[in-house]
């Protein structure tokens, strides 16, 4: 598969924190079931037809065949081996790649992100809050556990990853009809979770943080009512969000033409 996970890896890669923002040991591994999503009422035009995308023109060889979205999960453990070596599979929940991608990208600007259709494994650590007179807020501390995974966004090529991505895409879109959208388009849904994440707000105050049972919540109720992958990103940190949102302003600039979504708002 080469570099076509890694499109949708950098939306899904600040959900790993999740799992430790709500305390809770990750689930194990298992089967990804179509979760409840409201079915496409009627056919919608298509928004960003996947082949105005500008692309790399790819080496002069004889492409690769795609396998069938059942049988993906080879081929997508031996890009990553390829990409970052073996320790990059520990990365990864290793079945139903493709569909976990797909499943998270759909749920992104949602309110709640199903946590056990996540790609990725938990960011490691615990959530690092600090104690202030006021209250509790997010810990500058808790920003340097996601160094690593933001490095290997920062280093991604976004041409290459669009131009690989296209190649690839009918095993995204027929991913994306199986969970539940037999009418719809993913790019479409891909770039508009990208717009959404593109809209967190920058905040240079520390997070400030409240804690009414369990789960920590986000103080500020505009916060808390944000979408799950705005959270995300908030979650990760400013300076790291930052490393996110340019990468993902590149992919974006690759599959549309048009100007992305503002950068503050809903």
């Amino acid at each position: 598969m080469k570099y076509a996970i890694w499109i949708v890896v950098v939306l899904a890669l600040a959900a790993g924190g999740y799992y430790w923002w709500r305390q809770q040991h990750p689930p194990a591994p298992a089967a990804v079931e179509v979760p409840s999503s409201p079915a496409a009422a009627g056919e919608a035009a298509i928004q960003h037809p996947i082949e105005q995308a500008q692309t790399e023109t790819p080496p002069a060889s004889t492409p690769t065949p795609l396998p069938a979205l059942g049988d993906s999960d080879s081929a997508a453990q031996d890009a990553l081996k390829d990409l970052f070596g073996a320790k990059a599979l520990l990365l990864f929940y290793l079945n139903d790649v493709i569909r976990r991608i797909v499943a998270t990208v759909d749920n992104l600007p949602r309110d709640k992100v199903a946590l056990r259709l996540m790609p990725l494994k938990p960011v490691p650590g615990r959530l690092v809050v600090g104690s202030f007179v006021d209250g509790m807020a997010l810990a500058d501390e808790n920003a340097l556990r996601y160094a690593a995974y933001v490095q290997l966004v920062d280093a991604l090529s976004a041409p290459k990853l669009v131009a690989v991505y296209v190649h690839f895409y009918p095993l995204f879109q027929q991913a994306y009809q199986d969970l539940g959208y037999p009418k719809g388009y993913f790019n479409d849904r891909l770039v508009l979770a990208i717009d959404n994440l593109l809209a967190t707000p920058e905040l240079a105050q520390p997070i400030r943080l409240q804690q009414p049972s369990v789960l920590y919540q986000f103080a500020d109720p505009d916060l808390e009512a944000r979408s799950a992958g705005q959270k995300m990103l908030l979650r990760m940190g400013r300076d790291n969000a930052a490393i996110v949102k340019r990468k993902l302003r590149e992919i974006r600039h690759a599959l549309v033409a048009d100007a992305p979504q503002p950068a503050d708002g809903h």
